[in-house]
């Protein structure tokens, strides 16, 4: 009997510690996936020249990450400023501290290159902003790499047609860094905006174009347009921008990065009523100007709030790799239009909110750079 009594509780006793085994493999295994473990995420950001703080894009993704920190304290973020903004640089940048890290955010087409390294180290997640992940062999998709694009080219085209519906020149232009897919793209999506708005509300307004500016994409094709060649050039951002001004440009819209902050400098400096049109993010904060403000609205992408999504899937372990690109639909691209943080008409509000509808179906479909559409001949034009 007393056999018996001890060998049942030796079997209740085994039972026990199976089941916490098993509990503790399931625990380590959701941990793996999640890369959180009981320190919580480590996030590094690798960035081009302009930094995390440079009011408009990568600090836009920089936010996304702040936010999920602010609801996950365990979690940490690092910052790196990759100096030179080469493909190459960039991706070594990546490679240097992938394994200090469970989350690596690579906002920018020039990190297209880190799915080498996500190769290598599977147990590493990164999301690239900006790109898809360049190619390993037949390999397009990555497990561990989220890779978001914007349609940029739907926030473009409301830049152009707020510029071309406030015009009082008739002369407008854009202002790009380099150009990479998502430059071209806004500066396609805000000819496209320009070119409807001359055409349905029957206006007649240039697109201002500097002699020795002019882009060349990815694929070597000339795109036209006003191209600084950086993102963090102040100076030569400057220079564009004084020499539209004098060309009797009133309205900019202005996707530079850190090159944009020296055309809101000349646009501030300058005589008369001229405005900009901010990228990426709301920029009205940056267009103060005294007591006045120089900022009309702002062509958004926003990243912030997708950035933050993905991490949330990383932290609760629903993460899933992949290759998506965001669009109106799904209030990833638009305008800012609240009240206070905007200077339209309410006619040009009415225009651009109706023209926001169709955008969302499908029925204006602006060109960008790969889209087969060019500015002149798009869907909804």
């Amino acid at each position: 009997m007393k056999k018996k009594i001890v060998m049942i509780l030796f079997i209740a006793l085994m039972t026990a510690v199976m089941a916490a085994c098993g509990n503790n493999s399931a625990k380590n295994e959701n941990e793996a996936k999640s890369g959180k473990g009981e320190e919580g995420l480590k996030i590094a950001i690798v960035t081009s020249p302009s930094g995390v703080d440079d009011a408009s894009f990568n600090e836009d993704n920089y936010k996304g990450i702040l936010s999920f920190i602010d609801k996950h304290p365990t979690a940490t973020v690092k910052a790196v400023r990759e100096e030179s903004g080469d493909p190459a640089a960039s991706v070594q940048a990546v490679a240097d501290i992938v394994a200090d890290y469970d989350v690596i955010v690579t906002p920018g087409f020039q990190f297209a290159g880190v799915s080498s390294i996500a190769v290598e180290n599977p147990d590493k997640i990164f999301i690239i902003n900006d790109s898809e992940p360049a190619p390993v062999g037949d390999q397009t998709e990555f497990d561990n790499v989220y890779a978001m694009n914007f349609a940029e080219q739907e926030s473009g085209f409301f830049a152009g047609m707020a510029a071309a519906l406030e015009t009082k020149t008739n002369k407008v232009a854009v202002v790009n860094g380099v150009a990479y897919p998502s430059n071209v793209n806004y500066q396609f999506g805000f000819e496209s905006g320009v070119n409807y708005v001359n055409k349905v509300y029957g206006k007649k307004v240039e697109m201002v174009e500097l002699s020795g500016y002019a882009g060349t994409d990815v694929t070597g094709a000339n795109v036209g347009g006003n191209y600084a060649g950086s993102f963090a050039d102040e100076a030569t951002g400057k220079v564009i921008g004084n020499a539209l001004i004098k060309q009797g440009v009133d309205i900019m819209f202005v996707a530079a990065g850190g090159t944009g902050n020296g055309v809101f400098t000349a646009v501030k400096e300058a005589k008369g009523d001229i405005k900009v049109v901010g990228v990426d993010v709301d920029q009205f904060d940056e267009g103060a100007n005294g007591s006045e403000n120089i900022v009309l609205t702002s062509a958004v992408k926003f990243m912030a709030m997708n950035i933050e999504k993905v991490l949330n899937s990383v932290a609760d372990g629903s993460f899933k790799g992949g290759n998506v690109v965001l669009y109106a639909d799904t209030d990833s691209t638009g305008f800012i239009k609240e009240e206070g943080r905007h200077q339209l008409s309410e006619d040009a509000l009415s225009k651009m909110n109706e023209a926001y509808k169709l955008v969302q179906e499908g029925k204006i479909v602006p060109a960008s750079n790969f889209n087969g559409h060019t500015p002149e001949k798009f869907p909804g034009l």
